[in-house]
């Protein structure tokens, strides 16, 4: 019968492989964290990734979406068997195409034991996280269609309980670890969820084409194209504010935040020129630019001004097209 010890690196082991096959990103972002933080990030993010798979699961109605959603957190809330939440997915996803989400969900009970190893802050943090996102994925189940969100306040409430609150998360993490980082982002708190709407609504405008093609929008209705990429634009530039309030000392912390913007705004500049040449969107930037720009972070992110530097000219596409518009 395998130790504790043993049974804690085996579990370790597969959030390493499911965070692989679930995301490019994140795979690389993630481990650039302390070792005190890198694991309950990890744990989050594929907690996160298990509501999201609910909520993009085509195969399912609104209701059923909502079931799994209440059942699922339910099951973080230690109210219910975690079986029983695997059992429904498996029987409900059984069409679902992605078999790496598919897999990650037969394996929520190793993510949740991950989860009970991390300290008190970390759990209380995560779990916040996963509440506020799993009720707020129940409300917009319903509202999924093709025309788009009601108005530019539902989208701001839809970008904070899939991304906001993860902004939230992250600090509240990175806080229980750094006070130096604690006594920095005092009352500016909202400059997080700034960072976890700026990646979302990348993801929006990069994911729209897939959406529209299964009769799902994000995009307010009132709401241009152009509008939300300036917006997107708006809540990059706070998102760097957020980064550069991060101790120097903190260099896991900074290049993981400074990773994931960058590689937004690269996106955002993908989709930009995509459209600027008509072609269909890629949608993705090649790994060769992710492979420059990663190794880019390791001085970038000692030096505020080369972070400043590297957003004032990687913003510039994305400003000449919304001029041009």
């Amino acid at each position: 019968m395998p130790s504790e010890i043993d049974l804690a690196l085996a579990d370790l082991a597969y959030q390493k492989a499911a965070l692989n096959l679930v995301s490019r990103t994140f795979a690389i972002t993630i481990p650039l964290l302390p070792p005190a933080v890198e694991p309950a990030v990890a744990c989050a993010y594929l907690l996160c990734r298990i509501v999201d798979t609910i909520e993009d699961a085509s195969c399912l109605s609104p209701k059923e979406k909502a079931g799994l959603s209440e059942l699922f957190l339910a099951v973080c809330q230690a109210q219910k068997p975690v079986t029983e939440f695997i059992q429904a997915c498996q029987v409900a996803l059984e069409l679902h195409p992605q078999l790496a989400e598919r897999d990650l969900i037969a394996h929520t009970d190793t993510v949740l034991r991950i989860l009970q190893r991390c300290s008190a802050a970390q759990q209380t943090a995560i779990l916040r996280c996963i509440t506020i996102m799993s009720q707020g994925m129940v409300r917009f189940h319903a509202k999924q269609n093709q025309c788009g969100l009601k108005d530019l306040q539902e989208f701001e409430e839809y970008c904070y309980v899939v991304a906001g609150v993860v902004g939230e998360m992250l600090t509240a993490i990175f806080a229980a670890h750094s006070a130096k980082f604690t006594q920095a982002i005092a009352n500016q708190e909202s400059l997080a969820i700034a960072f976890g709407q700026a990646l979302q609504m990348t993801n929006i405008l990069k994911d729209s084409f897939d959406d529209n093609a299964r009769g799902v929008s994000w995009i307010p209705q009132n709401l241009t194209t152009s509008a939300l990429l300036d917006l997107a634009l708006k809540k990059i530039t706070a998102a760097l504010a957020y980064i550069l309030l991060i101790p120097k000392a903190e260099i896991g912390m900074r290049r993981f935040c400074l990773l994931a913007l960058g590689l937004a705004v690269l996106t955002l500049n993908s989709l930009v020129e995509d459209d600027k040449k008509r072609v269909p969107p890629q949608r993705k930037i090649s790994r060769r630019a992710v492979t420059i720009f990663y190794q880019f972070t390791k001085i970038a992110a000692h030096s505020n001004t080369l972070i400043r530097i590297f957003f004032f000219f990687a913003a510039q596409p994305i400003k000449r097209a919304l001029i041009q518009r």
